[in-house]
């Protein structure tokens, strides 16, 4: 939970950085084992930021015992809105906790482009993984067309308002969002750090009109889309982003670790 500040009558939030690697469609199990295991050994001993890793489902259980014990979370990388079911090559949020996730990577850019992920089914499975005890880590992003199209911001908020339908403040502050421009992620283009800035803020100023400004502060929101170790540190300093979803850089440990230390 983050920590609270006063200066006189103004309370900040103090929100924890977090550094998530989403693997993707890549690593088998033994591959995961190894990056996981490369990936722990390697963090420092003063540990002031959350890590998670998001390795394939057939990695999820060797992974979990790789990082048993150390500060490493575990994430799934999708999940379901049923429990059990009739519903061939779905996975559960309940199998997502059973094998050892705290988190799930819910909405990803390419969920929504490959896989038919729409704000609708964003608000089942948030509303699916939250009961039992998982944090949905949020992704939602515009396309290069809505950028140029100056829809940016019409298009986050319709995410948000769509994707977060139904939930109260307490839920909400559960959450973690990831702002994703579609057309920054594995193309090589970074938004710069002001145009991440002004998307993060964006945000944060939307959940404080719909949940307050305590739940608005206290929660955190990555960046994500070609993140790398050159540009982590300018990306982090920015007030509003509080550390980034990580895609391509976080298949090799050295890459990752870097971006975990917020080049510092």
């Amino acid at each position: 939970m983050p920590n609270i500040q006063r200066k006189g009558k103004i309370m900040t939030q103090i929100r924890t950085p977090m550094v998530a690697g989403n693997w993707k469609m890549h690593k088998t199990v033994a591959e995961a084992q190894a990056l996981a295991r490369e990936i722990r050994r390697g963090l420092p001993a003063s540990l002031d930021v959350d890590v998670v890793l998001a390795p394939p489902y057939t990695a999820l259980s060797a992974v979990a015992r790789e990082i048993h014990g150390s500060p490493l979370a575990l994430a799934g990388q999708d999940v379901f809105w049923e429990t059990q079911g009739a519903y061939t090559g779905a996975i559960s949020p309940l199998m997502l906790a059973d094998a050892g996730c705290r988190l799930v990577i819910i909405g990803h850019s390419e969920r929504r482009q490959y896989f038919g992920e729409t704000d609708a089914t964003v608000n089942k499975k948030i509303k699916a993984a939250l009961p039992v005890g998982l944090t949905p880590i949020v992704c939602i992003g515009e396309t290069l067309a809505q950028r140029e199209a100056q829809e940016t911001l019409a298009v986050i908020a319709s995410q948000l308002s769509n994707g977060l339908l139904g939930l109260g403040p307490s839920e909400v502050g559960r959450l973690v969002i990831a702002y994703e421009p579609v057309w920054a992620i594995g193309t090589g283009r970074t938004a710069t750090p002001a145009q991440a800035q002004e998307v993060h803020h964006f945000i944060r100023r939307w959940l404080q009109d719909q949940v307050g400004a305590p739940v608005a502060e206290g929660l955190r929101i990555l960046y994500g889309g070609s993140v790398t170790p050159e540009n982590i540190r300018e990306l982090s300093a920015a007030p509003d982003i509080d550390g980034a979803l990580v895609g391509g850089a976080s298949l090799k440990a050295e890459s990752f670790l870097k971006i975990v230390a917020l080049g510092r």
